[in-house]
């Protein structure tokens, strides 16, 4: 399987700028996803990869190739879309073969190619039945063996499981994860669900507006964000965002009053910003702690409570501001209108007036 790299790689509509200049490097055998809100560019730089979208500038390189003017059906990847896009006048053997029959191979070898794609898939059964007699999860399964039997040397998946129901997108995961397993293979799947990215990603690239925002190890991100961006974006449910102001400052640390409860200080350790500067406070839904009785403490209008067995989530008002808090079922009283906890500085987060972290 092949390495990728993509280097101040960019896209244009006419005078618009979807993709504004990507850098990426992906190892050979690398799970990587591309994650970001609706319109962030993920599928548009999926396609650029794939050979069906143009490249306006920069380089793409495949297994240390250039591939830019290379036609897509020569640049060794297989893509699975959002649709299955299997014919309905075929079986799932013909669908899974098409592909290999068009290149010339013989019969024997695309025989060959799609048992070995459809026991990796447990598709066997299955192999002799048209779509229609088939299930969402068993279309999309047939769709990734058409892709499996071309022994790509990467692999593109463009929000595969989005038209699957809950139940089916979780088993789906499991079976992508196992099949990237068994297969050691070169994977760029995009999503814009970030659970789909936390889960199976060895690598995340999280993109805004056409840029890379950051790129690391799923937990990485969720413990090291480098930016109010990607710290709401990462993460179920999002990190909490309570307006403050600076009031103290010491060589190592800042001391900060929540905008909506005047008696909540907080003093975390970061060096950056000054003292009257309006910044975020990030809090996960898990860093809230029992109260203490001290300036951390934090009183909360309880709206919502969802209770989902051993763990309970807690929406709750902080003067306008959504708060959404973490409680194990056991440790929280039902019933109450509202709730006292405080917030643990060491696994706090802020941010300045510009979404930058502060360090």
């Amino acid at each position: 399987m092949s390495s990728l790299k993509l280097t101040a790689v960019r896209k244009s509509y006419g005078n618009v700028e979807v993709i504004k200049g990507v850098d990426l490097e992906i190892k050979s055998k690398e799970f990587v996803v591309f994650v970001g809100p609706s319109g962030c560019g993920k599928s548009t730089l999926l396609r650029m990869i794939a050979g069906l979208e143009h490249i306006t500038g920069g380089d793409l390189e495949i297994g240390g190739q250039r591939m830019n003017d290379v036609d897509p059906s020569k640049r060794g990847i297989a893509m699975v879309f959002q649709s299955y896009a299997l014919y309905p006048h075929m079986t799932v053997r013909d669908n899974m073969g098409f592909a290999l029959r068009f290149a010339g191979v013989a019969k024997e070898q695309i025989a060959k190619q799609v048992q070995q794609a459809a026991r990796i898939l447990a598709l066997e059964p299955l192999l002799d039945r048209y779509p229609k007699e088939l299930s969402g999860g068993q279309r999309q399964r047939v769709a990734i063996g058409r892709a499996i039997v071309r022994n790509p040397q990467v692999f593109l998946f463009d929000e595969p499981l989005s038209n699957l129901d809950a139940e089916l997108r979780v088993h789906m995961r499991i079976e992508i994860a196992r099949l990237h397993k068994e297969l050691q293979t070169t994977i760029i799947y995009v999503t814009h669900d970030q659970v789909e990215a936390m889960t199976l990603a060895d690598t995340i690239v999280v993109l805004r507006d056409g840029i890379i925002e950051q790129v690391g190890h799923p937990l990485d991100l969720y413990d090291d964000p480098a930016n109010q961006f990607v710290a709401g974006f990462i993460g179920s449910p999002q990190m909490n965002f309570l307006a403050a102001t600076m009031v103290e400052k010491t060589a190592d640390s800042v001391t900060v009053e929540l905008t909506n409860h005047g008696k909540t200080r907080l003093t975390l350790p970061v060096s950056g910003g000054a003292v009257g500067d309006k910044v975020s406070l990030g809090v996960r839904a898990e860093h809230f702690g029992e109260a203490g009785a001290g300036s951390s403490d934090l009183t909360l209008q309880i709206d919502v409570a969802e209770h989902l067995g051993s763990t309970s989530y807690v929406y709750a008002n902080a003067g306008g501001e959504l708060v959404v808090i973490e409680r194990e079922e056991s440790r929280h009283e039902l019933g109450h209108d509202a709730i006292t906890v405080s917030i643990d500085a060491n696994r706090a987060y802020l941010f300045d007036a510009a979404g930058h972290r502060l360090r």
